[in-house]
């Protein structure tokens, strides 16, 4: 596997090796030791989650205040955009995003380090999302950065649809307002 950089240096697109023939294909998802070479640093996954969604449905902006958790996202089915915002008041690229697309087809992975907000939007008629986290789901510590912030100006590249959002993600909070890392 190789890392790819993004604008957000500690944000990197992660690239499997594919052997692939007129068979299918395999390739390795997740290797501890590879993957801490490419991130620069040794992380401990203890949560592994999947969610399945239709088209157009948006999930984020989320992180935890406390118990923050690094996530390394893909998608097994179909096709979304991926959001990571870096929400570390003392990082260069404090309040800025990138956008990347993950697909089944492209089997691309990001990792999203402790400190970014984090979403995602489907773009096929239903994706299929793994992710595995750094620490637990902790619900008293979740928040939600209201995923149209006018600060953020997300292109979530949904060309005028109006995206499916649960309750929570509704009352996200605006950027300027949301409790933020140092």
């Amino acid at each position: 596997m190789r890392a790819i950089p993004t604008a957000i240096p500690d944000l990197l697109i992660i690239e499997p090796k594919v052997f692939g023939d007129e068979r299918g294909f395999f390739f390795e998802s997740f290797n501890q030791k590879a993957f801490a070479n490419l991130i620069g640093r040794s992380v401990n996954f203890v949560q592994d989650n999947h969610s399945r969604s239709v088209q157009n449905v948006l999930r984020g902006l989320h992180y935890q205040i406390k118990q923050a958790q690094g996530k390394l996202v893909r998608v097994v089915a179909g096709e979304v955009l991926d959001v990571a915002v870096d929400i570390r008041r003392s990082s260069p690229t404090f309040g800025r995003w990138q956008g990347v697309i993950l697909s089944a087809e492209n089997k691309r992975m990001l990792w999203v380090p402790e400190g970014f907000a984090h979403g995602f939007v489907v773009l096929s008629e239903q994706a299929e999302f793994l992710y595995k986290t750094t620490d637990y789901w902790a619900p008293e510590y979740e928040r939600s950065v209201l995923w149209n912030d006018a600060d953020l100006a997300i292109d979530w590249h949904l060309d005028g649809r109006i995206p499916a959002l649960s309750k929570k993600d509704q009352e996200g909070v605006p950027f300027a307002q949301a409790e933020l890392f140092p």
